[in-house]
């Protein structure tokens, strides 16, 4: 299995819960290996995957569902 990872901004003013159900989604997906929010940045969630498995343009999607203006860095 080859791993990648991205580097998705979000508004940093999501709630604990909205964080919560992000980090849930994203993880629920095949895969997807972590995901986790920055504890120095908040608005900074980082995913490990598989992009055999999915791709960074379906992870962004899912995490668009909580946050509609969610970027990809790099992008």
């Amino acid at each position: 299995m080859n791993i990648a990872d991205i580097l998705i901004h979000i508004h940093p003013e999501l709630s604990v819960e909205q964080r919560t159900k992000v980090e849930e989604d994203v993880s629920n997906q095949n895969g997807v290996v972590s995901v986790h929010f920055s504890p120095e940045h908040q608005h900074e969630l980082t995913i490990a995957y598989d992009p055999q498995s999915i791709t960074s343009e379906t992870i962004l999607n899912i995490v668009r569902q909580w946050d509609k203006d969610a970027v990809m860095v790099g992008l």
